[in-house]
């Protein structure tokens, strides 16, 4: 975990060093430095923030709330985002109006409870582009929107809470955009549309990577999309719950499971969230085959473009398939 936080760092926070120094001179060094920053970035997000902000990274809390911090430092906020991922996507996985992950906007559909428009038809192929802004998204307006959407929820208790979280997220936007785009437009020996042309590739490579190994644990066939009954009661167990909703893919790709901080295994980390994901593989081996003695299903693809393939698919059926009942 030491040598891949470091990696990844690195990955991201080098190149941009490089712009701001002058030492890049062509316009294919600074697009490959901004490509590098946005592997970099995605690696932060999925490696590092991810297990950081569950309390999975480390026994030593104040090391951990450190770590936690460097999604901070992509731009974005850590406390929002433990709202929407620990507390309502791990809680309510694959349920509709609950889980923010699958609450798409209008344009898109993850949810077979939510409403169809004829626009549905086709977002297989725009979909794409809805991944590729998502951490622009995400550094300019998302968190100030779920803020909102928080308080008046109650997760957000008070006003004075309220009006904290704003101030912060103001100082965190304006230094996250001061060294990630302000410096290089300064200092780099180049337009400033070749930088920001670049500053958007980064954001692009790192949307699609996030939203793409995201997505391709929750929205899948086979996945069930459950909801409660009228007394607000769930037919299926927290653990299979998690277990109808959630699928692997890739089990036998290392690099993949390294880089992607062992989102491959996504079963696993829904079940034990607070475990490091380093040892999701071989958890995995008691997960899958407990679930074949209770003969609960335990859904996995075999490769990375298998899985790609049923997302795709399953975002073409929720285009053209009425409401569930």
């Amino acid at each position: 975990m030491i040598s891949k936080t470091v990696i990844m760092l690195a990955m991201y926070t080098v190149p941009i060093v490089f712009l701001c120094t002058g030492l890049i001179h062509t316009p294919f060094l600074l697009l490959l430095c901004y490509i590098v920053s946005g592997l970099g970035m995605a690696g932060i997000g999925m490696g590092v923030m991810h297990d950081a902000n569950h309390g999975a990274y480390t026994r030593r809390p104040a090391w951990g709330k450190m770590l936690a911090h460097t999604l901070d430092f992509l731009g974005c906020s850590s406390e929002i985002w433990k709202l929407q991922h620990n507390v309502l996507h791990h809680t309510y996985t694959n349920i509709h109006g609950h889980d923010e992950d699958i609450d798409a906007p209008l344009l898109l559909r993850f949810s077979p409870h939510g409403k169809r428009y004829k626009i549905h038809h086709y977002q297989q192929y725009y979909v794409w582009f809805f991944y590729s802004v998502l951490t622009l998204y995400w550094v300019t307006a998302k968190d100030f929107v779920s803020a909102a959407r928080y308080h008046k929820m109650g997760l957000i208790r008070t006003k004075k809470e309220y009006r904290l979280r704003l101030l912060k997220l103001v100082g965190l936007k304006l230094y996250y955009f001061a060294y990630a785009l302000a410096l290089p437009l300064i200092f780099a020996p180049f337009s400033a549309w070749w930088v920001i042309g670049g500053f958007l590739l980064m954001h692009g490579l790192a949307g699609i990577l996030l939203s793409v190994v995201f997505q391709l644990a929750h929205v899948m066939p086979g996945m069930e999309f459950p909801q409660a009954d009228a007394n607000d009661q769930m037919d299926s167990n927290w653990y299979t719950h998690q277990l109808q909703s959630t699928s692997n893919f890739s089990p036998n790709n290392r690099l993949l499971f390294w880089y992607l901080g062992g989102l491959t295994n996504q079963i696993e980390h829904h079940l034990f969230p607070n475990i490091c994901h380093v040892h999701y593989r071989n958890l995995g081996k008691i997960v899958s085959r407990t679930a074949r003695d209770f003969k609960i299903p335990y859904h996995v693809n075999k490769t990375l473009f298998s899985a790609i393939g049923g997302h795709v698919r399953m975002l073409r059926q929720l285009g053209r398939m009425d409401v569930a009942k």
